[in-house]
């Protein structure tokens, strides 16, 4: 038998990797159907980052959730969560006929390309990681129910430096567990999404009034929580 040439060989072994590669993503999105993360790749960053590195994270499951809080997030980051396939391509084409215009350059990330971000990857704007969270958007939507994404987005978010998941920001900022959220208590959360950083639900800045409210006419245009029923 002809012993095989080396770029045959090379390219096996590639074709191996990049197989068993993709068993490992499978396996561990379907863990994660299951098991609760007790961490994510943005709070590893916060630790390894940042001064104070304290996470403060504490899992609630969806049903213990106000009702108003998946809505509000829905409201204010992805309305067609509902109906697309992780990745919204009618968002990304408006984005870019608005850059296209002399508009900036905004996001147009699902609520599922988020989780998968948040989850997996890390923060910068490249391409190599907006393909990575495409194809990680994908997955979640094959493997995972859509109410199982939105327990896990609402419990990995990050609502301020250090606060990740409904929980712990409910608590940080009013005093309460996430199933007492008050409706406008839930568009506050979801207004400082964008940017948690600089963005406070707290003591909120005129911006953060101003997008809340915008939030919660948002919530109401899409029927209240009976929007998502079903899923």
């Amino acid at each position: 038998m002809a012993k095989k040439s080396f770029p045959c060989r090379l390219g096996g072994y590639i074709a191996w990797s990049v197989a068993g590669l993709l068993a490992l993503v499978v396996a561990t999105l379907l863990l994660m159907r299951f098991v609760n993360p007790p961490t994510s790749a943005f709070m590893l960053a916060h630790c390894l980052s940042s001064e104070d590195a304290r996470v403060h994270y504490q899992w609630v499951d969806y049903r213990r959730i106000s009702k108003w809080m998946p809505l509000a997030v829905v409201a204010s980051e992805d309305q067609r969560f509902p109906t697309h396939w992780g990745v919204d391509f009618a968002a990304i084409g408006k984005a870019l006929e608005e850059y296209r215009a002399g508009e900036g350059l905004r996001g147009a990330s699902t609520i599922t390309q988020q989780t998968a971000k948040n989850l997996f990857l890390w923060n910068d704007r490249s391409f190599v990681r907006k393909t990575l969270e495409a194809g990680l958007a994908l997955g979640l939507e094959t493997f995972w129910s859509k109410q199982r994404i939105l327990e896990v987005y609402l419990n990995i978010a990050e609502f301020g430096p250090g606060i990740y998941g409904v929980e712990a920001a409910s608590r940080a900022y009013f005093g309460v567990s996430a199933r007492d959220l008050s409706r406008s208590q839930a568009a506050r959360l979801a207004a400082v999404l964008p940017n948690p950083k600089v963005l406070r639900a707290g003591d909120p800045s005129p911006y953060v009034w101003e997008r809340a409210a915008w939030v919660q006419r948002q919530m109401q245009q899409l029927n209240g929580p009976g929007y998502l029923q079903g899923l």
